[in-house]
C-alpha cells in the first residue's frame, strides 16, 4: 500500500508549440497531467510511495495515459477503466502582458461519470499515511462531491491525514455552489492549501486581489486569512503560495504556512517562467512529502515552495524534480550554474 494517495482526473493537454496562439497552431504538443495525478508524480519524484485514483477509459488512449503514471512510478492499482472518454484540456501558454489561456474538453469522460459506489475506499485507502484531493474534483458533478466526501471520512477513520487543494476553477462551477460544497467537505480536512484567489474566490475570504496584479501583497494580511481558516474548518495546518504576477513570463512565488507553532514563511523565488501549470501541485506533493517525512513546518514549507520553482521551469504538467534538487534549491542554491 502506497504512502498517500491521490484522486482526481488524469487528462491528456494538448498545447500549440512554444508560445504560437490557438489560432496559430498547425498541429499541438501532447502530454497528459491533472491536479491530484500532479502531486503523485512529484511526491514519487521525491521518493514516497504514491497511488492514484481515478477512472479512465477503454482502449489505448487509456491505456497511454495510464502508462505515463508508471513511467514516473505511481501505483496504478487503482485506476479503474469503464466506459466514457479521456478528458483532455487545451492550453495556450500566454508570454508578457498575454495571459496563459486554459480551454475544458471533459463532458462524458470516464471520471466524470464514475458513481460514488465504484471506488471502494475501504480498501483504497487501507494502510495508507496521506490522502490528498483538490477542489476541482468535487466541481465535476454531484457524485464526484459525493467520492470525495466518502474518501475523506474512510481516510480519517483508517488514521491518514486529508489534505486538499481548493483550486477553484470558474469554467467549472460558480462560487455559490463552490461554497457550498467545500464547506461542507473542508470540515473533514486536515491541512487546506490554496493560493491568492481560491479563499477569495470560495469562501468570500482574503485580501484585496488587486494588490498581486500590482506586483506586491501583505504577508500578514494571508497569515490572518490562514488563522481565519483554522478557525472556521479547524483545519490543523493551513499553506499558501503566493505569487507576484509582474507579467505572464516573469513571476516571484513564496508560500506561507500556518500550524500550532505559528506562521512559516519560505524565501521568495524569482522564476522565469518555462511552464507554471502545475506549480502549485508541486508545492502541496512538496509539503506532504516534508510533513510524511518529519520535517517541521519551517522546512516543509521551504521545501515546498523550492520544488513548486522547480516545476515551473519543466514543460508538461508534472514536476521531474528530485528530492535532492529541491533541497539544494531550499538550501540557497539558485544560481543555475551547469553541474557536470
Amino acid at each position: 500500500m502506497a504512502e498517500a494517495v491521490t484522486f482526481g482526473e488524469l487528462m491528456l493537454r494538448l498545447s500549440p508549440a512554444g508560445w504560437r496562439r490557438f489560432v496559430q497552431a498547425p498541429a499541438f504538443e501532447a502530454c497528459y497531467g491533472g491536479a491530484e495525478a500532479n502531486v503523485a508524480v512529484s511526491l514519487a519524484q521525491f521518493g514516497t510511495s504514491a497511488e492514484h485514483v481515478t477512472k479512465l477509459p477503454e482502449g489505448p488512449l487509456g491505456d497511454a495515459a495510464c502508462n505515463e503514471l508508471r513511467r514516473y512510478g505511481v501505483d496504478t492499482r487503482s485506476v479503474f477503466r469503464g466506459g466514457g472518454r479521456l478528458g483532455i484540456y487545451f492550453l495556450e501558454k500566454g508570454a508578457s502582458g498575454r495571459p496563459s489561456r486554459v480551454l475544458y474538453d471533459r463532458e462524458g469522460s470516464a471520471f466524470r461519470r464514475s458513481s460514488p459506489e465504484e471506488w471502494d475506499w475501504e480498501n483504497r485507502l487501507r494502510g495508507a499515511r496521506w490522502f490528498h484531493f483538490s477542489g476541482i474534483t468535487p466541481a465535476l458533478g454531484e457524485n464526484l462531491a459525493q467520492a470525495c466526501l466518502d474518501a475523506c471520512r474512510t481516510a480519517r477513520r483508517l488514521g491518514a491525514t486529508v489534505s486538499c487543494d481548493l483550486n477553484y476553477r470558474a469554467r467549472l462551477w460558480g462560487r455559490e455552489e463552490a461554497r457550498r460544497v467545500m464547506s461542507m467537505l473542508c470540515g473533514h480536512v486536515d491541512v487546506c492549501m490554496a493560493n491568492e484567489e481560491d479563499a477569495f474566490s470560495v469562501f468570500g475570504l482574503g485580501p484585496d486581489r488587486k494588490a498581486f496584479l500590482s506586483g506586491g501583497f501583505d504577508t500578514e494580511a494571508y497569515v490572518d486569512l490562514a488563522g481565519e481558516l483554522r478557525r472556521r474548518f479547524g483545519f490543523d495546518k493551513v499553506a499558501f503560495t503566493l505569487r507576484r504576477s509582474f507579467s505572464a513570463s516573469d513571476n516571484g512565488w513564496s508560500a506561507l504556512l500556518l500550524d500550532d507553532e505559528g506562521a512559516h514563511c519560505s524565501r521568495e523565488y524569482s522564476i522565469h517562467l518555462v511552464d507554471r501549470v502545475g506549480g502549485g501541485d508541486a508545492f502541496d506533493a512538496g509539503l506532504i512529502h516534508g510533513l510524511l517525512h518529519g520535517m517541521g513546518g519551517a522546512e516543509a514549507v521551504e521545501f515546498g515552495a523550492a520544488a513548486g520553482c522547480l516545476k515551473q521551469t519543466v514543460e508538461g504538467d508534472f514536476n521531474l524534480a528530485t528530492e535532492e534538487e529541491v533541497r539544494r534549491l531550499a538550501e540557497g542554491d539558485g544560481s543555475g550554474r551547469v553541474r557536470r
